[in-house]
């Protein structure tokens, strides 16, 4: 655990919203000095400089990260998500012997209640949302969601008591840094490749990826995929109590059986939750969510009449599978979180039996997109290509036999000529299969940006918007 911060010297390396509630949490604490680095350049971060004037204890230094600022007395150096791995700063950090720990290990510090971690490739956001949902319902308060999910851990760290639950939900990069982090509830979803750009290669993104149980022991639980080989294999390992999820019976977990979703726990009859039919949420892959979700809920006291509320009313999440507007008979998708080819696979499955016009490509992040490419004439009508892998992405469709394609420069490119193609009864789906930094600061500014340009097109039918 880390001792008291009072008084010590730390570095606080990126400026983003994890970075930011990392010096809150620093200051408060009593550190004597706290500096804060940031690739920007000062303009782009207007605002984050001026709420720092608040801390005179914090300096700001922007325009890159000096190595130099690593020595000898500092006592850590805290890493936001996102940030590259490479920077000489950590590899000075590392020589000089000054630990370097994530965002989330620092708030683990400060927590002092029970703590759920949801990491996986896929289905991070929608798990955390509707586990918290499902604590709320069986009235555990207070419920709190926070990590990759867009509250930052040490933002929540003192404003929840050790009586409420914090849900969080954990990426590769929070994970790879982590000391002490234990999560009472660890959920591994599922595993495909992405983050290779990070990590270097598909095993350390794995293995950055087990981290999340490395603390755990016998009175925690681990909920893992057993449709998933690279998850299922680890049950064998785990100190925790293993929960298993699947559409398939379970020994002990959360499975499906004759159109319903059961319970199922040590000698005893399988528990009955809901209908499949039940479910709002649209295709496979949210009824793996939804499973996932039951057994970790399950596992923390939620009780099965207020799991199935939710999965009986729960909605999808903003930018995964969120219906934007029907216009003219076409249904408009905004998938923008959807950052890697497995996710895109996912969506377009998720619409069986329609014509779907993709738009897809962004930032590089070294992905394999074959398998995707292979699915393309089978679920695509046309597919929309913009951003920096749309060059690769075509090679791949056409390395698959797929020729429907047109290159744009831009997202508003992109959703004039979806629009002027797709016919009733089509779906018209944004799913990149790539990050946004390319062209946008997140996924939350390109899914905007589409659901704005897609409400401003004629004939828009507003009344049958909302979320899948």
């Amino acid at each position: 655990m880390i001792g008291s911060i009072k008084g010590k010297e730390i570095l606080v390396v990126g400026a983003a919203r994890s970075g930011m509630a990392a010096v809150e949490l620093l200051s408060k604490n009593g550190a004597s000095k706290i500096t804060i680095t940031d690739q920007k350049q000062p303009d782009q971060l207007e605002t984050e400089l001026t709420y720092l004037k608040r801390y005179p204890v914090v300096e700001a230094v922007t325009g890159g990260n000096p190595p130099d600022l690593v020595h000898a007395n500092l006592s850590m150096v805290i890493k936001s998500p996102g940030v590259p791995p490479t920077l000489q700063l950590f590899k000075k950090a590392e020589e000089l012997g000054v630990p370097v720990i994530s965002e989330i290990e620092l708030a683990y510090n400060f927590i002092k209640a029970p703590l759920i971690g949801v990491t996986g490739t896929n289905g991070k956001t929608t798990v955390t949302t509707l586990i918290t949902a499902m604590l709320k319902e069986a009235q555990v308060e207070p419920v709190i969601s926070a990590g990759n999910v867009g509250n930052p851990l040490s933002g929540v760290a003192n404003k929840i008591s050790a009586q409420g639950i914090v849900v969080a939900e954990l990426s590769s990069f929070q994970l790879e840094n982590i000391r002490f982090l234990r999560p009472a509830v660890a959920v591994f979803l599922n595993f495909a490749e992405d983050h290779i750009d990070y990590h270097g290669s598909i095993e350390k993104y794995y293995q950055a990826k087990l981290r999340i149980f490395e603390n755990q022991s016998s009175g925690d639980y681990a909920v893992l995929n057993a449709a998933d080989h690279r998850v299922a294999s680890l049950q064998k390992n785990l100190k925790a109590r293993v929960l298993l999820f699947n559409q398939h019976p379970v020994n002990l977990g959360v499975g499906v059986e004759d159109g319903t979703i059961k319970l199922y726990k040590e000698e005893e009859p399988p528990h009955e939750i809901c209908l499949l039919s039940e479910l709002l949420l649209p295709g496979e892959h949210n009824l793996e969510n939804a499973l996932a979700a039951s057994a970790a809920a399950w596992a923390c006291g939620a009780d099965l009449h207020s799991i199935a509320e939710v999965l009986r009313t729960f909605r999808a999440i903003e930018h995964r599978l969120e219906h934007v507007a029907n216009i003219n008979g076409v249904d408009y998708i905004n998938d923008s979180k959807g950052t890697n080819p497995g996710a895109t696979i996912k969506a377009l499955k998720s619409f069986p039996g329609r014509n779907k016009i993709l738009i897809a490509g962004g930032k590089d992040k070294g992905s394999d997109f074959s398998t995707l490419a292979a699915l393309l004439p089978l679920e695509v009508s046309l597919l929309v290509l913009l951003g920096e892998t749309k060059e690769e992405l075509m090679i791949s469709a056409k390395k698959a036999g797929f020729s429907s394609v047109i290159k744009v420069e831009g997202l508003e490119e992109a959703v004039s000529a979806a629009h002027r193609e797709a016919k009733s009864g089509d779906v018209v789906l944004l799913s990149p299969a790539c990050a946004s930094w390319d062209m946008f600061p997140d996924y939350e500014a390109r899914g905007n940006l589409f659901k704005k340009l897609v409400r401003s097109l004629p004939g828009v039918d507003n009344k049958k918007g909302g979320s899948l």
